[in-house]
């Protein structure tokens, strides 16, 4: 359980968890269950769970405690609604996870809901899942899922492998034979004397899980795993209408739309997983230098980059939901490899890293690769991505679960050294003794601001084991020391180093109009500093330095993306796709916040749109649409700032998250 003994702790809090305040005092005064409690709790055990503080009003992020006169009637209460399935799904809490706290004088009732197992989920109000009855923690809001969500919710907690489903009427005549016995092929090579290479076809897809006998029904057949591994395109798309595979080599370390080299289903190959995987794996290792070693006197041919690719492709195929609307990608670029899997972890990230509690969502397709020598004991693989990665010494693997625009897992690998000497050495020049006084934890905060440009709770959370509240105290220790300077506040706080440049709204596109005045750019007082800056555009016209490209992007190598500031600007072409992906908020003004957030999220991949750019386009007022939208996004990290220093600038750019490179350009 979270303590928290002052006001101070609670602001440590909120930057760590998601946390919702609610009164809790009813009609008369001495304390009642506010109603609204129920779909926060929803919400909160249907994503990855939170802290709910009874008895406290916030406002503008400041905490008041009111405090709950009977706070054994308000326990009474919440213990009577849990186990009253008229009222909710299920019962996640026990005593241990609500208690009491004195804060100021008045007495607090916290409740700690946990994130809900698979086999819970989704966890919802009445009797009834669907019509709205069940939420999801979306932007700090508690938002109701459509029926389409929780629909694969339930299948998800009836279903412990979703790929072991006989197909009716599909049979050897769906699958891509050349496929087949390409893997039967490696099979043998693996284990020559195996019985089951004398066996028959069917009795070997039988084996390894891809066609099944139901003893209840008697029915026999080819199963979704056969189908997705072995079978033709076509036919996979029949029965998994937004199946789509698509590996892209970009050829540049940022986040662009132009690839070298791709493979996806364009009907030129099989189109399966087996094909796919191996067509992949060859291009993710084409170009690793493998060093000598020797191992009992016999070569080594792969090292452990080698084994965390192979993990890492086989893990993103094997997890996939194929029922959802993203597609499997995976992207090769000079600095990093990113696989992106449709479907959330059916396991807390925390728990996936560390290992040992396997719950694989298609656990036939898991062995079939596994018989060929592909993919861990089930719980074992991502362990095996960070040893590999580790091995290296370079920036740890980057875990995480997105629901917008849809349920999507992405793992990052990047190939940049986390702590460069020349960054640890210009750390020492900079701060003297007093950097290698520091413990650990600052040590790693001041070398990713260093290597990074800046550093947030969360990307420091990403690689400490240190628990997200003593994080904060960190970044607040090394802030107070003076050695981190920061802006923004709660989660959407940035860190950086003192002297260090950071883009401000008029290093790219010149002085506004109300001056200098008119934004908060970070001085440069330090003659070592770390990245290093240029407000050069890329060529130059006017009295304000900008110029536009063909397409009417804005670019400045002060920004990893181009900048969008004018539609006008922009070729007929582009202004009629951003349109097009833009069309339900252009055409309604009242609509689902998930349909706005994912247009603003569409809209903004792959470059920053200004404010006032964004609200054109989406038909929105500026104000309206930072304060209901962009900026909830920028604090659940699906968005980002162009300029972190100056959060509410009027020429304030937003991008997608996603878009953006790992690392900045001066880093790699």
């Amino acid at each position: 359980m979270i303590n928290v003994e002052s006001l101070e702790d609670l602001s440590l809090l909120r930057e760590s968890v998601s946390l919702e305040c609610k009164l809790a005092s009813g009609r008369d005064g001495k304390g009642a269950l506010p109603e609204d409690f129920w779909p926060t709790y929803s919400a909160m055990a249907n994503a990855d769970g939170g802290v709910v503080v009874l008895g406290l009003r916030e406002r503008r992020g400041h905490f008041e405690p009111v405090g709950i006169e009977n706070v054994d009637k308000v326990r009474a209460e919440l213990f009577n609604n849990l186990n009253n399935r008229q009222k909710v799904s299920v019962n996640l809490l026990t005593d241990n996870h609500v208690r009491e706290w004195l804060l100021e004088g008045k007495t607090l009732l916290v409740v700690e809901i946990p994130r809900a197992r698979r086999q819970q989920r989704p966890v919802y109000l009445t009797t009834n899942p669907l019509s709205g009855n069940t939420y999801r923690r979306l932007n700090e809001g508690d938002r109701a899922l459509p029926d389409e969500d929780v629909k694969r919710m339930l299948a998800e907690q009836v279903e412990d492998s979703r790929d072991d489903r006989i197909l009716r009427n599909f049979g050897f005549d769906d699958l891509d034979m050349e496929s087949f016995r390409a893997y039967r092929q490696v099979f043998a090579n693996r284990d020559p004397g195996h019985p089951w290479n004398a066996e028959s076809d069917q009795a070997f897809l039988r084996r390894i899980g891809g066609w099944r006998l139901d003893r209840e029904s008697g029915e026999s057949g080819l199963t979704l795993a056969g189908l997705l591994m072995f079978g033709q395109m076509s036919v996979i798309q029949e029965v998994l209408p937004n199946y789509m595979l698509d590996y892209q080599e970009r050829p540049t370390a940022k986040a662009e739309r132009r690839w070298i080299d791709r493979l996806t289903l364009d009907g030129k190959w099989s189109g399966n997983l087996y094909d796919f995987y191996r067509k992949v794996y060859l291009k993710l290792t084409a170009d690793l230098k493998v060093p000598f070693q020797l191992e009992n006197g016999e070569r080594q041919e792969e090292t452990p980059v080698h084994i965390a690719l192979r993990e890492a492709l086989a893990n993103v195929l094997v997890h996939a939901d194929y029922s959802e609307r993203a597609s499997v990608l995976v992207v090769k670029r000079p600095d990093m490899f990113g696989f992106r899997n449709p479907g959330l972890m059916r396991i807390p990230v925390e728990v996936a890293l560390h290992g040992g509690e396997p719950d694989c969502r298609n656990r036939n397709l898991h062995k079939m690769f596994r018989f060929v020598g592909v993919g861990e004991q089930a719980g074992t693989g991502i362990p095996r991505i960070f040893q590999g990665w580790n091995s290296q010494h370079w920036n740890p693997p980057k875990l995480y679960e997105s629901s917008t625009p849809y349920n999507q897992t992405l793992l990052e690998l990047r190939m940049i050294d986390l702590f460069p000497a020349e960054i640890i050495a210009d750390l020492r020049i900079r701060f003297g003794t007093l950097f290698d006084q520091l413990p650990h934890e600052e040590r790693v905060a001041l070398a990713l601001a260093g290597s990074e440009g800046t550093v947030n709770h969360a990307r420091l959370c990403a690689v400490s084991s240190a628990h997200p509240v003593e994080v904060t105290r960190t970044l607040q220790h090394l802030t107070q020391l003076g050695v981190l300077n920061s802006t923004g506040s709660g989660r959407g706080a940035v860190y950086f180093l003192p002297g260090q440049n950071l883009p401000t709204p008029d290093d790219v596109f010149g002085p506004s109009a109300q001056g200098a005045a008119a934004s908060s750019s970070v001085s440069s007082t330090s003659s070592s500093d770390l990245t290093s800056s240029s407000s050069v555009l890329v060529g130059t016209s006017s009295a304000t330095g900008q110029r536009h490209d063909l397409d009417g992007y804005l670019r400045s190598d002060q920004l990893p993306l181009p900048v969008i500031s004018d539609l006008k600007a922009l070729s007929p072409e582009l202004r009629a796709r951003l349109e097009a992906l833009a069309v339900e908020p252009r055409q309604k003004k009242k609509l689902d916040p998930t349909i706005m957030e994912a247009a603003v999220l569409a809209v903004c991949e792959g470059h920053y749109l200004t404010l006032t750019a964004l609200a054109e386009l989406v038909n929105r007022k500026p104000a309206s649409l930072r304060n209901e939208y962009l900026s909830p996004m920028v604090r659940a990290k699906s968005l980002s700032l162009a300029f972190p220093t100056t959060p509410t600038h009027e020429r304030q750019a937003y991008c997608a998250t996603s878009s953006l490179p790992p690392v900045s350009d001066s880093a790699a």
